[in-house]
This record gives C-alpha cells, structure tokens and sequence, in this order.
C-alpha cells in the first residue's frame, strides 16, 4: 500500500506521542520535501522538529516537481506537494486535515483521510487508547468540533 502524508497528521501525531502508530497501520509513509521543511520550520514545535530531523526509517522523503495547477494554488506548499506526490505515485491512501486540500485532493480522484481517522483505526486494532489520545489532541490547537468528538467516543 502506497500512503502519502501532509505536515499536520504527521505533527499532531508527533504532538501527542502517537506517530509510532503510522508504520503499525501503514508500515511505510512518503511525504514530500515540502511537509519535511514545514516540519522542521523554526515556528514548529521543538519536539515535532526534532522527530523530523530523525527522519524513522518508514519515511521517505520524496523530490516533488512543481507544475502550475489552477486547482491547488490556494493551497500551502505541504498540501500542494503532498497532492502533487501522491498523485505521482498512485497512492492508495493522502493522509491530510486541511479541508481544501482534501477537496482538492479528491477531486482529482485521491482517497483521504485525517488525523483523527489514523486515531480511530489505531484503537479499533488496540494500538492505543482513543479516549486517552483525543484528549492529548484537544491540548493541542487541533480544532475538532465537539460533535465528532463525542461521535469518536461514543463509537
């Protein structure tokens, strides 16, 4: 299975002391050079910049070509290249929270999902506690609407 991921799962994850979770679930993630610089910007967390700079061995970073597409300039460099790259490689699965991005992304035929389905897919397989990751997640600045996460617990 080929996964592409955007910055925020990946940073979110990292945030909540659940990355380790992505290789358990998809054993090999890509990611574009543009989500590694974003990872490693100066305004990133510390703890997020120095997981990216230990660069795991399930990652790879990938060189992604730039082509003008009307569709994706609105987006930030992460979404765009993490578009561009999973496209690229026919991925299976773009991990991405960015709701344009994951507009965008499924309008050119891309299947999507967020930080919060990883979560959610991870319990159901007794990787981790939900209820105990989503409140680590909600000290975050991840927004989630109370609905869906009542709906997360609930389940």
């Amino acid at each position: 299975m080929i996964v592409v991921a955007d910055t925020s799962p990946i940073n979110y994850l990292v945030l909540i002391d659940e990355i380790d979770v992505l290789p358990k679930l998809l054993r090999q993630i890509a990611i574009p050079t543009g989500v590694l610089s974003e990872l490693q910007r100066d305004k990133t967390p510390r703890k997020v910049r120095g997981w990216a700079e230990a660069n795991p061995p399930w990652l790879s970073v990938e060189m992604v070509t730039v082509t003008p597409e009307i569709e994706l300039e609105k987006l930030g460099r992460g979404e765009y290249e993490a578009i561009i790259l999973a496209e690229k490689l026919q991925a299976n699965l773009l991990i991405i929270d960015d709701r344009a991005g994951r507009k965008a992304a499924v309008r050119i035929g891309l299947r999507t999902v967020g930080t919060l389905f990883v979560l959610q897919r991870a319990s159901r397989r007794a990787i981790l506690d939900l209820p105990q990751a989503l409140e680590k997640l909600q000290r975050t600045n991840f927004r989630i609407s109370p609905k869906i996460l009542q709906s997360l617990l609930d389940e």
